[in-house]
This record gives structure tokens, C-alpha cells and sequence, in this order.
């Protein structure tokens, strides 16, 4: 018997090993039922689990150490700022994990979504259209788009469809910087007019708690609505034609309103979000549409685990988190610990004159290359999706075997 196995049952045999196993015994049965019934009731399971979230988040940052990072506010403000993150994430999640249609140009309609608030709530324009119902305008303004964008890549695949996208994601903040007379150019609009509700008047900008309730409550919405299309029979027909689209076609699946469909819908959750973040922000510019948003919200995706809507969404989150938060933390702590240079062979590193903002792209590059080669499912993987890359993996092993046979 080896050392580890000995020891494991040297604890089992033990009182605490045997009533931590009993312990285990008990609740099984009660957390396989709640397991099956949330399984079975996932608009349900979104609910439960978005409520749990917004409520423990802002109780969390109360416990040191990260009491000592910021106040309350601060973090909830963050925490509404990441959830426009979450909305593109799960947004984009419909396109390439779902369909498996490489997007590089998924800012676009983030912008689209923000220019259609900034026009129907704003001075520049005169028009005074309640937030609420510019929600649904902004997101039908992106599907729109999403569907032009669409219609010229149905026969594109791979880098061909990326390069497409990418193109398209440059072109229009361009547009939206060039067209003076309909966008104020490079000064963008501003003073946009904030959201409202009856009980608590405009939302303003110094309390971030409205903001907060409600990007949570346009997530959860969002969410439910994604996962039931995703055990529909448009969501099966997505993964057909990510498997293989040549296969799903010949089965009788409509590819074409397929692709379209995905398209759409993944730029209606961006609209969404273009709009919340128009609206909290108060103001929209080209500059704030830049690729940048397009990686990011890509490296989210992969680093949550493609196809899984939970998974994008805690990856956007964390991400987000970390980027926004973490590293001008990081920036404060080691200024104010007092953390002596180190010597590296012939080289003093000073950790105190280091910013670490200025590395977040390269902590993004490391941490894809890491995922890819030790996790390339992703944080919080689909199933479905962990289970076709594994299976690829272990055909590739057989091969390998066979050939050195």
C-alpha cells in the first residue's frame, strides 16, 4: 500500500474521517435533488443564483483585505461597470462559443448600441426617450446591424470570417469619428440624460446602487433568455454547425439563418450593454470603441470557457475585476509596503516604480498561452465543449501510439 493510500484511510477510519463521510452521506441526497431541480428549471437557477450574487458581492468587499482596498461605493461602482463586461461576454459567447463564428469585430456594436442612446436621450439630438425603452431600441438598432454584418460572411470561415470582422469592428468607430455633423466627432455627445424610476427619481452619477441592481437585473434577464435558446432547437443547430458545418447542412439545417440568427442575437446582448454603459458613463466617443474592447471581451470568453454561459460570465467578471481593480491595488500596495528593489543578476528591479496597468495586456497574453496549453476549455467549460477537445486530444494520443507502433 503506498504512503498516500495509507494515510487516506488511516483519516477515513478516523471519528472526524467517519463523520465528515457521513456528513457527505447526508447531504448527497439533498444536493443531487436541488442539483436535478435547478437543472430542470434554469430560468429559475439564473435567478436564484444572480440574487445570491448581487447580495453577497457588496458584503464581501466589507471583509479585510479587501475592506482596506476602497470603500463600499467604490467597489460597487466597479461592480456595475463589470457587468457591461458580462452582457458583451455572454453576448459574444452566442457567436463564437455557441456557433463557433470567429468574431474580432464585436465592438462595433457595443458602439452601435451606445450612439443609439447618445441620439435618443441627449441635447445634441433633443430627444428625451426614457431609458427603458431605448433598452430594447438599442438592442434591436445592434441586431440590425448584426444581421448586415452577417449577410456578407455566410460563405466565410475561419481567418477568412476574422478578418471580415475585424474590419468591420475598425470601420465603424471611424465612421462615428469622421460623420461630424451626426456624431460631434472626435468630442462625442455628451450629457446624456440619465435612467429614472418613479420612486427614486434620475439615478444621477454619485450613487452607484442603481446602476448596480439594474445591470444585474438586465444580466439575469439576458441569461435566462440565452440559456433557453440554447436548449432549443436554434441552439442545437448552433453547435451543429460549430461542429461541422457541412455535416449540419446536409442534415437539413438552414445554415444561413443560422449564421444570421447568431449574429444578431450575439449584437442585440452588445446593444444592451452599449446602451447601460452610454447611460452610466454619460458620455460616448469613438475612442472608447477601439479593438481593445473587441480582445478583451474575446480573452473573457476563452478564459471563462467557451459555450458555457455561467463560465463567461464569472470569467468576464473576474477579468474585469482584475484589470480594473486588482492592478491599481497591486500599484498601491507595493507603493505603500515599502518592498526593497530586487536584484536579479546585474539588474535592480524596483517594484515600487513598476505600473502594473501598463502590463495588462501582457498578463492577458500570458494568461491565454497558459489556458491554451494547460486548460484550453477554459475556466468553467460547457461540457459539450470539454468533452469534443478532450476527445480530440485522446484521438490524437491513439494516433501517436499507432504511428510509433
Amino acid at each position: 500500500m503506498s504512503p498516500r493510500r495509507s494515510i487516506s484511510s488511516a483519516i477515513g477510519n478516523s471519528p472526524v474521517g467517519r463523520g465528515s463521510g457521513r456528513l457527505r452521506a447526508a447531504l448527497r441526497p439533498a444536493t443531487s435533488s436541488a442539483g436535478r431541480y435547478f437543472g430542470k428549471h434554469q430560468s429559475l437557477s439564473v435567478l436564484v443564483g444572480m440574487a445570491v450574487a448581487t447580495a453577497i458581492l457588496p458584503l464581501v468587499v466589507l471583509i479585510p483585505p479587501f475592506s482596506g482596498f476602497g470603500g463600499q461605493n467604490d467597489f460597487v461602482d466597479g461592480f456595475a461597470s463589470a457587468g457591461v463586461f458580462v452582457l458583451l461576454a455572454v453576448g459574444l459567447n452566442v457567436v463564437v462559443g455557441l456557433a463557433g463564428l470567429l468574431d474580432l469585430g464585436y465592438a462595433a456594436f457595443f458602439a452601435i448600441g451606445a450612439y443609439t442612446y447618445a441620439y435618443g436621450a441627449s441635447p445634441f439630438s433633443g430627444l428625451d426617450v426614457p431609458f427603458w425603452p431605448m433598452l430594447l431600441v438599442g438592442a434591436a438598432v445592434a441586431a440590425m446591424a448584426g444581421l448586415l454584418l452577417g449577410a456578407p460572411t455566410l460563405r466565410l470561415r475561419g481567418d477568412y470570417l476574422a478578418i471580415v470582422t475585424l474590419g468591420f469592428g475598425e470601420i465603424v468607430p471611424v465612421v462615428f469619428l469622421n460623420a461630424d455633423k451626426y456624431t460631434n466627432g472626435t468630442n462625442g455627445i455628451s450629457a446624456l440624460y440619465q435612467p429614472a424610476l418613479p420612486a427614486i427619481g434620475d439615478f444621477g452619477f454619485i450613487n452607484p446602487w442603481p446602476y448596480y441592481i439594474t445591470v444585474a437585473a438586465i444580466i439575469a434577464v439576458a441569461m435566462m433568455l440565452l440559456y433557453r435558446l440554447e436548449d432549443s432547437r436554434l441552439g442545437r443547430a448552433w453547435m451543429a454547425v460549430r461542429e461541422d458545418e457541412l455535416a449540419a447542412a446536409s442534415m437539413g439545417i438552414n445554415t444561413v439563418t443560422t449564421k444570421l440568427l447568431a449574429f444578431a442575437i450575439g449584437a442585440s446582448t452588445s446593444g444592451l450593454a452599449g446602451v447601460f454603459y452610454a447611460s452610466k458613463l454619460g458620455l460616448v466617443s469613438p475612442s472608447q470603441f477601439g479593438f481593445t474592447i473587441s480582445f478583451t471581451v474575446l480573452a473573457m470568453v476563452v478564459l471563462g470557457g467557451m459555450g458555457n454561459i455561467w463560465g463567461v460570465a464569472i470569467g468576464a467578471f473576474v477579468v474585469y475585476e482584475i484589470q480594473s481593480q486588482g492592478l491599481k491595488q497591486l500599484n498601491n500596495f507595493v507603493a505603500s509596503s515599502g518592498i526593497p528593489p530586487i536584484h536579479i543578476g546585474f539588474v535592480n528591479v524596483d517594484l515600487s516604480a513598476v505600473n502594473f496597468l501598463d502590463y495588462q495586456f501582457l498578463l492577458y497574453g500570458l494568461a491565454l498561452v497558459g489556458m491554451m496549453l494547460l486548460r484550453p476549455e477554459g475556466l468553467f467549460p460547457s461540457r459539450r465543449r470539454k468533452q469534443e477537445l478532450h476527445d480530440v486530444d485522446d484521438a490524437g494520443a491513439s494516433n501517436q501510439e499507432l504511428v510509433e507502433a
